[in-house]
């Protein structure tokens, strides 16, 4: 499974932290490896980190963090009625880049919010970061 992580604070991280936090993941995810920062309307520093098993869309366009315009997601697990959950979406108007269950999760809690999350079935932890709103 994919290794994600994680910070929100008032310090500055060193680049140096996060090469050494993706390192450390790096046998979650062999297939690819990146981060993510922004400093939010406070002054708090955010970085997500994430490290790729590449399992179900093998193509780089569903590297993480992965974001839809200000909303960015580090995901690890699977969500079993990714499937279902994207047809259902594309009938409420969704349209879709990747065929990623991650790109179906953000979509589904843009669109539905946290409740949407009742919906799903499956195994999994993520976060979840809006780069306008800073929540």
């Amino acid at each position: 499974m994919c290794g994600i992580a994680g910070y929100i604070g008032t310090r500055a991280l060193e680049q140096a932290a996060m090469d050494t936090c993706l390192q450390t993941m790096r046998r979650r995810g062999p297939d690819q490896a990146a981060h993510k920062a922004w400093r939010t309307p406070t002054g708090h520093h955010v970085h997500l980190l994430h490290s790729r098993l590449s399992i179900i869309d093998l193509d780089p366009r569903s590297n993480q963090p992965f974001g839809i315009d200000s909303d960015w997601m580090v995901f690890n697990g699977e969500l079993y009625n990714y499937v279902e959950l994207r047809e259902q979406l594309k009938q409420e108007g969704v349209s879709f880049r990747t065929e990623s269950d991650t790109e179906v999760l953000l979509q589904l809690i843009r669109r539905h919010g946290w409740r949407g999350l009742d919906q799903c079935e499956g195994m999994w932890a993520f976060a979840v970061y809006n780069a306008q709103t800073g929540a």
